[in-house]
């Protein structure tokens, strides 16, 4: 299967080239970014999407503020990109990646003593970011292609593909692996209202690369759950706390569902979507506009005045999850994620 990049930095540019998400599957566009404000306009309009990606897009945003400073002095050189990363950080609030790729950058930026180095040293630890996203979503995907039979048809839901990350993906990841290793597995994608990332993303790839792929509504789950037809379900993630699981708004309603079919559910993700930070109560949960509800196209859906509840990420308790698939193994509930986090550090150091 041929791996396609989803967005990387372009010397030639010094800048940001990306897929624009908006535009599957009937056009396949390449952007061009040159500031700061296009790639925020890029994340909150879903040009850029998915956790992982968010995180590389965060290390490469830094990497462009440090890029486009003309201060001379370091710390008017420092007080600028924080300013501007902060912006970057504030895009999207409840995906963890990007705030951490984010932070991440801007840590090794400021660990320098000159301007010009700074600028070096952000693009570097951006570009480490991304090549390291390919190698965890290469072990998410072969520690997860152990977990499902052969032969199995995998629910998912939302995109959590090479899309979603640098190359590769997530849960989608899983699936390549387990296709790579010779099982045969087909793939049922939710469409995943309002945006229909399934249908639109998660179909494109995996048509894309000859692996079998039908698209349901996502009030279809359950019938198919019942009638035995599926094996597996497996999802990405936005976040991962120590009591919850954040993904795409409907992952909950999917995982009450397996849990009464006795369907095994996995999330697929890497170290870096862990926050031992935080609790569910402590998340924002994302709240998008009324017209991605209300208007598809030209047509109105919904009549003028009344009011729409347009939540982008729902939260799943530990309780209804299967197990974890990272990008160091598989990991069972109940978690202790600071623990986890730092038996990684130790083992990185």
């Amino acid at each position: 299967m041929k791996e396609t990049a989803t967005l990387w930095w372009d010397d030639e540019l010094a800048g940001i080239r990306y897929i624009d998400q908006t535009l599957l599957p009937t056009k396949y566009a390449i952007v061009r970014c040159t500031s700061v404000d296009r790639l925020i306009t890029a994340i909150k309009r879903l040009e850029i999407r998915g956790a992982p990606a968010l995180g590389v897009a965060g290390g490469y945003g830094v990497a462009l503020a440090a890029n486009l400073c003309t201060e001379v002095s370091l710390n008017a050189f420092t007080r600028k990109v924080q300013k501007e990363s902060g912006r970057i950080r504030e895009s999207r609030p409840t995906a963890v990646n990007l705030s951490w790729g984010v932070d991440r950058v801007l840590a090794r930026m400021l660990a320098v003593t000159d301007a010009a180095s700074a600028q070096k040293a952000a693009l570097a630890e951006a570009t480490a970011i991304a090549a390291e996203d390919t190698r965890c979503c290469h072990a998410i995907g072969d520690y997860g292609a152990a977990l499902l039979p052969d032969p199995c048809t995998v629910l998912t839901h939302c995109n959590a593909g090479a899309l979603a990350c640098s190359t590769w993906g997530t849960a989608l990841g899983v699936v390549r692996s387990a296709v790579a290793a010779g099982k045969h597995v087909k793939v049922i994608a939710c469409e995943t209202r309002p945006l229909l990332q399934g249908a639109r993303l998660t179909a494109w790839e995996l048509a894309r690369d000859g692996i079998d792929v039908t698209v349901i509504t996502d009030s279809t789950a359950a019938h198919i759950m019942r009638t035995g037809k599926i094996d597996a379900v497996i999802v990405g993630a936005d976040r991962i706390t120590g009591d919850a699981v954040f993904n795409k708004i409907g992952t909950y309603m999917h995982a009450v569902c397996a849990r009464h079919h006795g369907i095994p559910f996995y999330v697929a993700a890497p170290l870096s979507t862990f926050d031992a930070t935080r609790t569910e109560r402590e998340v924002t949960i994302e709240e998008r506009g009324r017209d991605e509800l209300a208007v598809m196209g030209n047509r109105t859906l919904i009549p003028d005045g009344v009011p729409v509840k347009n939540y982008a990420f729902d939260a799943t308790p530990m309780n209804l999850i299967s197990a974890i698939i990272t990008d160091t193994g598989v990991v069972r509930p109940p978690l202790d994620i600071s623990a986890l986090l730092s038996e990684n550090n130790a083992h990185s150091s």
